[in-house]
């Protein structure tokens, strides 16, 4: 089996708080017109949109109307199901609205709200009880960087989050230094490589071996049209989230279909 046959690369684009319902469906629109009139089928590359949670079933609607070759999926979610906890959305909400994929454990989530890594394993359990894929974010601030080295934060934050996750279940793993998003600072290509290896191993180590050569590696941090294709050139690196150049359509759809996006 071909890597593109076992991972097939995954373009995310997170919206983070920016567009409402309407925006939500003029961007779909023309990123889905952009792709179209590039002859993008979706089969070489999967492209999916975070939007924030008011949008969502928009989103679905105009995707499930127009049959785009899109997937779509939420910011985050509760590790609960249902109950008196103001604010927070089941992820038995977000599969009723269709969607594939769960961001958990973004760095935002992690420093703004205080996730540890259990609440994110508990985020990550919840989404798999309900049939989400969770896109497991892990990454590192300078310091730690500068305290731990490379790589070892992203592995200690991959096997918590994955930690009661059944052998053979979906994930999707981003690795996103915190020191590189929305900086204009990139990680190297290597260093990319090197973190996307070691969280490998660290899947392998958590699940199992088959689920490891199968798991989406993802880089994120500054990712841009000019410099995707040394990122998805790497063995490990299997993808992008991407975060403000998402917002832009035509940006985003270069991402998309670079063509390296698959590397060599």
């Amino acid at each position: 089996m071909t890597r593109i046959d076992a991972r097939r690369p995954l373009i995310a684009g997170n919206w983070k708080m920016n567009m409402d319902h309407l925006q939500s469906i003029a961007l779909v629109q023309k990123l889905a017109w952009t792709l179209k009139d590039a002859k993008f089928d979706g089969t070489s590359v999967e492209v999916a949109v975070f939007p924030p949670f008011t949008d969502l079933r928009s989103v679905q609607t105009l995707i499930d109307a127009e049959r785009f070759t899109l997937a779509f999926g939420a910011q985050d979610l509760s590790p609960h199901d249902s109950g008196a906890y103001t604010g927070d959305i089941s992820g038995a909400f977000l599969k009723a609205l269709s969607c594939t994929y769960v961001i958990v454990g973004h760095s935002e989530r992690r420093q703004l709200h205080g996730e540890t890594d259990e609440v994110v394993n508990a985020k990550v359990l919840a989404a798999v009880k309900h049939g989400l894929v969770p896109v497991i974010c892990v990454g590192e601030t300078e310091a730690e960087l500068e305290e731990h080295g490379t790589s070892a934060v992203p592995v200690a934050q991959t096997k918590a989050a994955l930690a009661g996750v059944p052998v053979g279940t979906p994930v999707v793993v981003a690795y996103e230094p915190v020191w590189a998003i929305g900086t204009g600072k990139v990680a190297t290509p290597e260093t990319a490589q090197e973190v996307g290896a070691a969280i490998r191993a660290a899947v392998a180590e958590a699940l199992s071996a088959d689920d490891a050569a199968a798991t989406r590696i993802l880089y994120g941090g500054s990712v841009k049209s000019g410099n995707i294709a040394g990122f998805l050139r790497q063995p490990d690196v299997d993808g992008a989230l991407v975060g403000g150049a998402s917002l832009d359509p035509t940006e985003f759809a270069a991402i998309a279909r670079f063509p390296d996006h698959v590397g060599t």
